[in-house]
């Protein structure tokens, strides 16, 4: 039996039959596995830590109904809705960003976080989202002037966002933005000169990173020679996959989180192999692939530019970030401090790709005869 009845006209009943209930399921099952895998985590590492064994459980189930609030509520929005929310985030998280550049505590070398009131904030993670809508706004605008000045403004700003996250510094971040706006950039009509140009201009980019950031190029040559620096996490990492095998040792079972500085955050999929084993992993994976691969089936039948353009950012980005992380504790590229999606302990992450995936179920609700886009 559904949960609501065709004839039911009220916000959410509306919503019910105009979302896409397969993307919400999938995301409802990533949304648990990530309770399952934070309890099963994070008492280790806050052990470790001097904090009470429950202490990093207790935050980001705090942060779980808000994030799962702010996924419904924004998913409830129209198009028009979507843009004026991103526009509005956009705003307030660049000024943080800069602001963490002047106040942001530093760790590790970069200056990410600020912190008020007792909590800590990353504002990028608000950014990334609202970036993908933003730029699909601007590449979207309708006229040859008016195409002519929405391609200047999305260069403009990616100028300013890239070489914000890079003063951070963040290349993690900027590469997953990159990606993401090139993407936009090309399915609004990019020519093959400006292919060239931006392929020329990422390596470039890359070459750069590496010669003038100690820890890009440590974590390359890391990669390349694992001998060549402190490559332990890593090594942890696929140790646990090898322990796990195909069924895993057990919830609880485990051993790597007791080691690894990251077990909550950028290394929880290590946790997951070992605990629950190659078969919980492949189904991860095959939940991250189903919301992207789904989300582009809907977006392939898309006629607005606007959408189209939006929610394939709000996808490459959704994917990339899983892709990287999965990737890097596979020792499948360099390693990068990013969080898996739903997954990795963190509140910033968790609210901002509620927000993300939110925005992506708004705009790919059906709206026959409902809403005509300015």
């Amino acid at each position: 039996m559904s949960v609501f009845d065709r004839t039911d006209r009220s916000v959410m009943g509306r919503w019910w039959w105009t979302v896409d209930r397969w993307t919400v399921a999938a995301v409802a099952l990533l949304v648990v596995f990530g309770a399952m895998l934070t309890m099963a985590a994070s008492p280790a590492v806050a052990d470790r830590l001097g904090y009470d064994s429950f202490h990093f459980v207790r935050r980001q189930l705090a942060f779980l109904p808000i994030a799962v609030a702010a996924l419904i509520g924004v998913s409830l929005l129209s198009p028009t809705g979507v843009k004026r929310l991103a526009a509005g985030i956009f705003l307030a998280g660049m000024a943080l960003v800069a602001a963490t550049l002047l106040f942001g505590a530093e760790i590790n070398g970069a200056r990410r976080w600020i912190t008020f009131a007792g909590l800590t904030l990353q504002p990028s993670e608000f950014v990334k989202p609202c970036f993908a809508v933003v730029a699909a706004w601007f590449f979207a605008m309708q006229g040859r002037k008016g195409r002519l000045v929405g391609k200047a403004c999305a260069i403009a700003l990616y100028g300013i966002v890239g070489g914000t996250l890079l003063m951070q510094p963040d290349v993690g971040m900027t590469v997953v933005v990159s990606a993401m706006w090139f993407t936009q950039f090309f399915l609004a009509g990019l020519p093959l000169a400006g292919i060239a140009v931006f392929i020329i201009g990422g390596i470039a980019s890359a070459i750069a990173s590496y010669l003038l950031l100690p820890h890009v190029a440590s974590r390359v040559d890391r990669f390349i020679d694992p001998s060549s620096g402190d490559s332990y996490q890593v090594l942890r990492s696929m140790e646990a996959f090898t322990n796990g095998g195909a069924f895993g040792r057990g919830p609880g079972e485990g051993s790597v989180k007791s080691v690894l500085p990251d077990a909550h955050t950028d290394f929880i999929f290590a946790v997951a192999g070992e605990e629950f084993g190659l078969i919980a992993c492949l189904i991860l994976v095959g939940l991250f692939a189903f919301v992207v691969l789904r989300g582009f089936s809907r977006v392939i039948k898309e006629t607005n530019l606007f959408i189209m353009l939006a929610a394939t950012g709000l996808l490459v980005q959704f994917g990339l970030q899983a892709l990287i992380n999965m990737g890097s504790t596979l020792r499948l590229m360099p390693t990068k401090g990013m969080t898996l999606p739903f997954i990795s302990y963190g509140g910033s992450s968790l609210v901002a790709i509620a927000l993300c995936v939110g925005m992506l179920l708004a705009l790919t609700r059906r709206r026959i005869g409902q809403e005509t886009l300015p």
